[in-house]
């Protein structure tokens, strides 16, 4: 009787267990043998943002250069859309001769949808610039009383790549940055390569007298719950304590079926950038200043040419370049115009006790390949083809604000 007990709670348990022990190995991902099939690839997104001594609000400019990796799964590249922090963009326009069209959408999200002069097909890049004022990015004594604090996550991409991810902010009067950057002059720069759907969010911080803050504005990170706060955890706990269990389980042997693991010891990673630049901004026309990436009057990249290189792609003439091994940017002797780049980092080294050999031909990608998404919230992509993805509001307003244009200035 004892054992059939045993057995009938062994059933029983199996049966509750089936669910989750389901949910869990559709969390394994298994290896993609067309992962290398993107639509697109972003080589540079570059991001200047101004503040706005009047109002606080941002003028950011974004300039992307964006090469069509495939133009036949899905036809040529005619439109794309680029996230924006928030509905509030109070003004904006187009800085290239490429665009045809813009257009803030706000229909499950926001996005900045860009119209091209033109069809791009594969193997062509189109480079565009476009700018927006943008209004409900910060909160007043947020962290610190009489200081106030900005948030921005720049648009991500959840189906692809950036090469190079460069945010310059104009930082007179900031007082403190986060995460760590350089610090180019006027500007604060962060500097970084961009995974699929990976996301940079920045805070800078001023005094609350530093510029036009209005603390009505107020950042709202979500409501309150007015149940009971124990019965709410325990009811989380309760649901997925199961889940959490089982996929800890299966993480278990699929990383023992990976035969992966980690030393404890790193080593020196140097990647080095090709860096060509105008002897002018192609914007304004105002003469490029030794040592910055942006014009200091309109904005504009300075930068004509960007990409990665090996050591071996260095002029042999070149040899005080191509012992660099530390972090630095270095000129050319032999162009005015040319330098490269060094950044230097450590990493783990990983040890694989077996070794593996991959294959196969075509490719899949995600219904939201051509999109990015802003701010700091989930996204669930919406649509097909090139199509944008939902955001909220996550500023939290429903104040109407009428179009204005930003007077000229910096």
């Amino acid at each position: 009787m004892k054992k059939c007990r045993k057995i009938f709670s062994g059933i029983i348990l199996t049966i509750i267990m089936v669910p989750y022990i389901i949910s869990a190995c559709l969390l394994v991902k298994l290896p993609d043998a067309h992962a290398s099939g993107d639509l697109d690839h972003i080589r540079n997104y570059w991001i200047t943002v101004f503040p706005n001594e009047e109002n606080a609000t941002l003028t950011i400019y974004y300039n992307l250069d964006w090469e069509v990796m495939d133009s036949d799964s899905e036809g040529p590249l005619s439109w794309v859309n680029v996230g924006i922090p928030n509905s509030h963009c109070i003004d904006y326009g187009a800085d290239s001769e490429c665009i045809k069209d813009l257009e803030v959408t706000t229909s499950g999200g926001t996005n900045m949808k860009i119209t091209f002069d033109r069809e791009y097909y594969e193997g062509e890049i189109v480079s565009f610039t476009f700018h927006i004022t943008q209004d409900y990015m910060y909160e007043v004594n947020r962290l610190t009383e009489g200081e106030t604090v900005y948030d921005f996550t720049p648009g991500w991409f959840n189906d692809i790549l950036v090469d190079e991810f460069d945010l310059y902010w104009y930082s007179d009067k900031a007082i403190s940055w986060s995460p760590s950057c350089e610090i180019n002059e006027e500007y604060l720069h962060w500097h970084a390569s961009l995974d699929k759907g990976e996301k940079f969010p920045v805070q800078v911080t001023y005094p609350n007298d530093a510029l036009g803050f209005d603390e009505s504005k107020k950042f709202d990170g979500g409501e309150s719950d007015d149940d009971d706060p124990f019965a709410v955890i325990g009811g989380l706990i309760f649901l997925f304590a199961p889940i959490f269990f089982v996929w800890k389980i299966v993480s278990l042997i699929k990383n023992y079926a990976d035969g992966a693991n980690f030393g404890s010891g790193s080593e020196k990673k140097v990647t080095r950038t090709l860096i060509e630049y105008y002897p002018a901004c192609p914007g304004c026309g105002a003469a490029r200043p030794e040592g910055k990436d942006n014009c200091e009057y309109c904005g504009r990249s300075l930068i004509k040419k960007k990409e990665k290189i090996e050591e071996k792609d260095i002029p042999k003439e070149e040899s005080e370049v191509r012992g660099k091994t530390t972090n630095g940017t270095y000129r050319f002797a032999s162009s005015p115009n040319t330098y490269v780049r060094v950044n230097v980092i450590n990493v783990p080294v990983v040890h694989h006790s077996s070794s593996r050999s991959g294959g196969g031909g075509g490719r899949s990608h995600s219904s939201c390949a051509h999109s990015s998404c802003a701010c700091a919230c989930a996204c669930a992509c919406a649509g097909g083809g090139r199509a944008g993805c939902t955001t909220k509001d996550f500023y939290n307003t429903n104040l109407k604000l009428a179009n204005i244009r930003r007077k000229a200035g910096r």
